[in-house]
């Protein structure tokens, strides 16, 4: 099993650091996570229909390509209803760019998003909060 493809290696003086392809995919889902409008990430469309993730698993909904230097990221992701989606869009390019640059090193040279769908807000939710007034 060759893991050269699926980490990123540098050689220092010191010796070489090495970061996992799912390390970048995990940075990248925490950030996109983050941004307010993002109801979740959708690990996809399968038989048509988008599937909401939970929060435990960061990686689902985000495919990267890395390589040396440079990292491209697809992130696939759910909006809430109500929100611009192009504002949103935009937010979570901006901070999945600058939460990989920061912790890996690597540069960042497209963050793609994908809107597979719109989260509505529950019923329970509604009524919960008229119960509290």
């Amino acid at each position: 099993m060759d893991q050269a493809n699926e980490m990123v290696k540098k050689d220092n003086s010191l010796g070489s650091i090495r970061i996992a392809d799912e390390v970048v995919s995990i940075i990248a889902g925490l950030a996109a996570t983050e941004v307010e409008g993002i109801a979740g990430m959708s690990g996809g469309i399968a038989g048509g229909i988008a599937e909401m993730l939970g929060r435990k698993n960061f990686a689902k909904g985000v495919k990267v390509e890395v390589g040396e230097k440079e990292a491209a990221v697809d992130l696939y992701i759910i909006v809430k209803y109500g929100v611009r989606i192009p504002d949103v869009a935009l937010a979570a390019q901006e901070n999945v760019k600058q939460a990989i640059e920061n912790m890996t090193g690597l540069s960042v040279v497209e963050v793609n998003i994908h809107v597979q769908g719109v989260g509505f807000p529950d019923e329970e939710e509604t009524k919960e909060e008229v119960r509290v007034r």
